[in-house]
């Protein structure tokens, strides 16, 4: 038995938390970043642009490697 985990999920990881603990650690780490200075927020053209990115990749097909 090398592996007792075989056949079953990891309970280690962000993935395997439940999802309101995970909401609270991001949120965590958003307000740290917007305390210290790093955190990016976006101009209204900037989440238009990439509004507009995400429309034309969710809606080509299904092949999206002509968009790389």
């Amino acid at each position: 038995m090398a592996n007792q985990n075989q056949g079953s999920t990891s309970n280690r990881g962000f993935a395997s938390m439940d999802e309101s603990k995970q909401r609270e650690i991001a949120s965590q780490g958003g307000k740290a970043a917007h305390e210290k200075g790093t955190a990016h927020e976006f101009s209204s053209d900037e989440a238009r642009e990439a509004g507009r990115k995400g429309g034309q990749n969710s809606h080509s097909g299904g092949n999206q490697s002509n968009n790389r």
